[in-house]
């Protein structure tokens, strides 16, 4: 037989093979890893994911074919690090801890998703949800003013100043390391729970028109304050809040979801 008879008859059944092969499905394409990394498959849901935390919630199709090989890069990059840590031994402690912890957080997350998916809440549950957070709200909101500086000296100093009759807004403006000095420390209107405690509590303590008679400490610094006014705080209409309460009621349940899952939990504590 010729050469080119051989050749011919080789030429064919290497297209008949390719003619026979299995095309790929769409599934098949969309499940394939977008890269294999020392053995450790990089998965499109994981392609996807880093595209999106990485390029501003785009997805991979958004990218250009330049930008989609720098990405790959990186992800790789990491992938190779991470391999090398794991090597190195470096996933012990604190480091172990934390994606034990992320770890369980996701999954939590991921239960309370399927948990809440057409758990619709009654308007009963609502309104009951909606009065309990009436009832636990502040009942008076407050507009104070105050001068924040580094140390307890400085802030007494100050106290002495405004007992011999100094302006408060003046003192503010000159002193205050608070961005609110340029309003002579005005802070404008505020329920206690938006502020710190130790600043909270120290308002909800004065009367309108006075000022902290010793310096309150917090972890921003050292305040003096003074109360300008206080009113009664008036609740959010119920039908202007009732989109957010629907969350919270899946939440409160959820949490009593998990309650019961630790009842029937083999549990073992050592503190």
């Amino acid at each position: 037989m010729k050469y080119t008879q051989i050749l011919a008859i080789t030429t064919t059944g290497l297209l008949l093979a390719c003619g026979c092969t299995k095309a790929e499905t769409p599934e098949e394409a969309a499940a394939k890893p977008v890269a294999v990394v020392n053995g450790a498959p990089i998965s499109p849901d994981v392609w996807a994911l880093y595209v999106k935390a990485s390029h501003s919630g785009k997805t991979p199709g958004d990218l250009t074919a330049d930008e989609q090989k720098d990405a790959l890069d990186q992800l790789i990059r990491m992938y190779v690090g991470a391999q090398e840590a794991e090597k190195q031994k470096l996933d012990k402690g604190e480091p172990k801890a934390r994606l034990e912890l992320v770890h369980n957080n996701v999954m939590a997350e991921l239960l309370f998703k399927k948990f809440a998916e057409g758990a619709e809440p009654t308007e009963a549950e609502l309104k009951a949800e909606y009065d309990a957070r009436v009832a636990d709200a502040p009942k008076l909101e407050y507009h104070a003013r105050h001068i924040l500086v580094e140390d307890e000296a400085k802030a007494k100093d100050l106290i002495s100043q405004l007992d011999k009759g100094a302006s408060f807004e003046k003192l503010a403006t000159g002193h205050s390391k608070d961005g609110s000095a340029t309003e002579g420390g005005d802070l404008g209107w505020f329920n206690p729970a938006q502020m710190v405690k130790p600043f909270s509590d120290a308002v909800q303590q004065l009367e309108v028109s006075k000022y902290t008679a010793t310096p309150v400490k917090s972890e921003f610094g050292w305040h003096v304050i003074k109360l300008e006014e206080k009113r009664p705080t008036a609740p959010p209409p119920y039908e202007s809040v009732k989109a957010q309460l629907g969350p919270m009621v899946n939440q409160k349940k959820f949490e009593a979801h998990l309650k019961e899952l630790v009842k029937t939990a083999k549990v073992e504590r050592s503190l």
